[in-house]
């Protein structure tokens, strides 16, 4: 009896954990990182599931861009075991790449806009560049995520006809285009005013919810973290932290 009420709980115990790991659209365990060969993170351990909303914070030069770019397959994996959106990053290989980033939302803080296309021409670019081959159905999903972001209107301006916050709109929904499971920020208001970032912040929370998608966002912008407050992690001598809300604003 006490065999098989052991192996029932182990049993439960796996399928649990397995849950929650599959729940996870990130998931680092003793990881390294490294900008060019210095090493500038170690033992970063992150969980961050479906959903969830999670900020990056410290200094320039501590590691935020580059454990960004190891999340989304810019730069590799030298040590430690990685899962994102499903993907093991020890196994992750170069044709593999654009599937990943399939399954990721990237917004940059300088926009990554061609100046040379109307807003409908850049983000029918990228559908075209992931598989999509139906002109109704890329039409379609293009007005959706420029609806979504309050730019249903301006499909036909170019980028440097547009404000810097309207840009900002325009690039969350590129982000959006194919559904994705995790957006990764890199300073996503880092050139904008005050207001329009509260702005910014407000269309990355909302379309967050809407789509169930987990946010992992890089800022130096402490007045939007206390206005919006979630699970901050800090680059710190070396190391990632949780940080406690009054170290975030000492």
């Amino acid at each position: 009896m006490f065999y098989f009420t052991s192996k029932l709980f182990f049993a439960t115990f796996v399928l649990e954990n397995l849950h929650i790991m599959s729940s996870n659209v990130i998931q680092l365990h003793d990881v390294s990182i490294y900008q060019r060969d210095h090493l500038v993170l170690s033992n970063v351990s992150i969980e961050l599931r479906k959903g969830e909303f999670s900020y990056l914070i410290g200094k320039t030069g501590s590691g935020k861009s580059s454990l960004l770019k190891v999340l989304y397959g810019d730069l590799p994996l030298r040590k430690g075991e990685a899962t994102i959106v499903g993907f093991d990053l020890n196994k992750l290989k170069t044709k593999d790449i654009p599937f990943l980033r399939r399954k990721i939302g990237i917004v940059f803080q300088d926009f990554q806009l061609l100046n040379d296309r109307t807003v409908y021409e850049n983000l029918k670019f990228v559908l075209k560049a992931t598989g999509w081959k139906s002109k109704n159905e890329m039409d379609t999903r293009i007005d959706e995520v420029l609806d979504s972001v309050g730019m249903k209107t301006k499909g036909f301006k170019h980028p440097y006809e547009l404000s810097g916050g309207e840009q900002q709109r325009v690039v969350i929904a590129r982000a959006l285009l194919n559904k994705p499971e995790l957006i990764i920020a890199d300073e996503p208001t880092g050139n904008l005013d005050p207001e329009t970032s509260i702005e910014i912040m407000n269309v990355i929370r909302q379309v967050s919810e809407e789509n169930n998608c987990a946010v992992f966002m890089a800022t130096h912008d402490f007045a939007l973290i206390k206005r919006f407050p979630n699970k901050t992690f800090k680059c710190e001598a070396g190391k990632i932290v949780v940080a406690e809300a009054q170290s975030i604003f000492l």
